[in-house]
């Protein structure tokens, strides 16, 4: 197989031909492999490798289920596969191997996945790009001097360059959909608890976080959670009711929906992002569906106070339980400024500060809630500008101010849906006059997934963007 020919597959697409014996996973695997060696020089996606261990599973030919051997990556961030690395992005644990593997990658392993590495994340998934120091940036494919987002970055470039058709990622305050939105890529971050996070941790962030995957398709994203969904022993939280698999809700229309545009007032969108936004609201009434602006009473003040606070809370105790684990110190020697300071900020939280935090997350669901008894979809811009280029968001910066001041100008819309748990997913139906993509974010009700996977069906049938992905990867073909 030439690596046209494997640009040209999905997921799924790769699967049949394994099924079918047209390849071996073992010669599948090489191909991602010689991909990874060539295309990762220059976009740094990549750091983790386990070549040997997949090689190992490829030639057992027992690899089955949906997936039936098709390479994959696991993200770097809070999720382990025994005897590697899982560095979180952190100095303070590089080089420390997983002694268990969690729960959704023993999932993911039984849907057929073939797992050979680990993608870049910023230090401890904190932000929305990805430059941690232990690594170095991850490019964007699209264009080298600008961001891949975060912080699932590592996962979002690996995916765009064609090494695989789909990674693992995250998303605690938008880590899944933006990068998505950055590399021209599908990613819908499931409702709460929808996959498993444990058995180290099982939840995270308040709640607030959740793994899937970023992919070129929207059927491959389907497939995997059907997979990996489902409660998890213990847990504290359980999602609503799957009622049909996600693969099979991609054959049926959405219906005529009502869709609220949220963009607030106080909200300032580049005009790339507006021209986005006018483009995806012109699509959707093409497709039948009503289009109406849509207000929504949220107090700013409140949504930062409780992101500061919970996630905040969380690094303090994951920095210190880090600490005991390696006996590194928490300092600079092995943690970067911004994490620092927000474990600092979390120390000097008080205890009655979370529950208060936990509330306003609790009435922000209340009220997106009520919303979705009136409309079925919200839309609204991933980010408020095109992808920022490397360095604009530093984590390492002493001018924290600055810092908080460039992150939240540029992403003000992702976290009220992981404030809240329920579904959201950036579609990549426009990019910018400079080739940049721009991703749509449609959130629907607690639950609700299957309207999504309809939805973003509908949206690329209607609007394909692969073509665009195959163009650009010719071209960073070429640059090698």
């Amino acid at each position: 197989m030439n690596n046209e020919e494997y640009f040209s597959y999905d997921a799924l697409g790769l699967s049949e031909l394994l099924r079918t014996k047209q390849i071996s996973s073992s010669e599948l695997l090489e191909v991602s492999i010689n991909l990874t060696e060539l295309l990762d020089p220059l976009i740094n996606a990549v750091p983790i490798r386990h070549f040997d261990l997949a090689r190992d599973q490829a030639k057992e030919n027992s690899i089955q289920g949906v997936f039936n051997g098709v390479p994959f990556l696991l993200k770097d961030l809070n999720n382990y596969l025994e005897g590697t690395v899982t560095s979180g992005g952190s100095r303070v644990l590089e080089n420390i191997k997983a002694n268990h593997t969690s729960e959704l990658v023993k999932r993911t392993i039984n849907s057929g996945l073939n797992i050979f590495g680990k993608t870049n994340s910023p230090e401890l998934g904190l932000t929305v790009t990805t430059e941690p120091l232990l690594y170095g940036a991850t490019k964007n494919p699209w264009d080298f001097n600008h961001s891949s987002g975060g912080s699932s970055g590592g996962a979002s470039a690996a995916v765009a360059a064609g090494i695989i058709p789909m990674a693992q990622a995250s998303d605690g305050g938008g880590s899944i959909r933006i990068p998505a939105s950055c590399c021209g890529l599908f990613g819908l971050k499931p409702t709460r608890a929808r996959t498993p996070l444990g058995p180290v941790a099982l939840e995270g962030w308040g709640g607030q976080s959740i793994f899937h995957c970023v992919s070129v398709s929207v059927r491959d994203s389907a497939a995997l959670l059907d997979a990996t969904s489902g409660p998890e022993l213990g847990a504290p939280y359980r999602s609503s009711h799957q009622e049909k698999k996600y693969l099979e809700v991609l054959n049926t229309e959405p219906g005529k929906l009502k869709i609220g545009y949220f963009l607030p007032d106080e909200i300032k969108i580049d005009k790339e992002v507006e021209a986005a936004m006018d483009f995806t609201m012109k699509l959707c009434e093409d497709l039948g569906h009503n289009v109406e602006n849509l207000k929504i009473d949220f107090s700013s003040t409140e949504i930062g106070f409780a992101i500061q606070t919970i996630v905040s809370a969380n690094v303090a105790y994951v920095m210190n339980s880090q600490s005991i684990e390696t006996n590194r110190e928490v300092s600079d020697n092995f943690f970067e400024n911004v994490s620092l300071k927000m474990a600092e900020n979390g120390n000097n939280f008080k205890a009655s500060e979370y529950v208060a935090a936990l509330k306003i997350n609790h009435k922000i669901g209340q009220t997106l809630e009520k919303i979705f008894l009136d409309y079925d979809v919200i839309l609204s811009p991933v980010l408020a500008k095109p992808p920022v280029e490397l360095g604009y968001i530093n984590m390492n910066t002493d001018d924290i101010s600055s810092y908080v001041e460039r992150l939240t100008t540029y992403s003000p819309f992702t976290g009220i849906f992981n404030q809240s748990g329920q579904p959201s997913m950036s579609v990549p139906l426009f990019n910018s006059q400079n080739n940049l993509p721009i991703g749509s974010m449609f959130s629907a009700a607690f639950g609700n997934e299957e309207l999504l996977f309809s939805l973003a069906s509908q949206l690329e049938k209607a609007s394909p963007w692969k073509q665009r992905l195959m163009d650009m990867r010719k071209k960073l073909m070429e640059s090698t």
